[in-house]
């Protein structure tokens, strides 16, 4: 399967995406992408927690769908707002899980959600976006 190059958006809100398959192998191209756009917005300093939260949305995707490709997003939606997204085409909306004690699994957008200002899902006719936004610091 050949993947996408990674393409700015050429007019509106600046921003980056690309299409990988959804396997967890997909998670390292993925935070990547996050990383790279956050330094050429000059905003590394976000990519630690940006690169967890996509990590975690690709972990989702893979997990909880069916699908064979996603879409990675990051867009600088405004000067003080990132937002990390995962499209698929699955219509299915994410829940954050409720793990007991030891449990591995069920914590990923609990994680997304302490880690993020905000996060949500778009549902769309051909599937949906999750995603997380994060608030940018005020020096940058």
């Amino acid at each position: 399967m050949t993947m996408t190059a990674a393409k700015p958006t050429a007019t509106g809100v600046p921003g980056y995406t690309e299409t990988v398959p959804c396997e967890p192998e997909s998670a390292r191209r993925a935070r990547l992408l996050v990383s790279v756009a956050l330094d050429t917005w000059g905003i590394g300093e976000l990519a630690e927690v940006g690169t967890l939260i996509v990590s975690e949305l690709i972990s989702n995707a893979v997990s909880h769908t069916p699908c064979r490709v996603v879409r990675v997003v990051i867009r600088r939606e405004t000067a003080e707002v990132i937002r990390i997204g995962v499209a698929d085409n699955c219509r299915d909306t994410p829940e954050p899980g409720c793990p007991e004690g030891d449990s591995e699994g069920g914590r990923g957008l609990l994680l997304v959600e302490s880690l993020s200002w905000r996060w949500g899902y778009d549902l769309h006719r051909w599937g949906k976006l999750v995603w997380a936004e994060l608030r940018v610091p005020a020096a940058c």
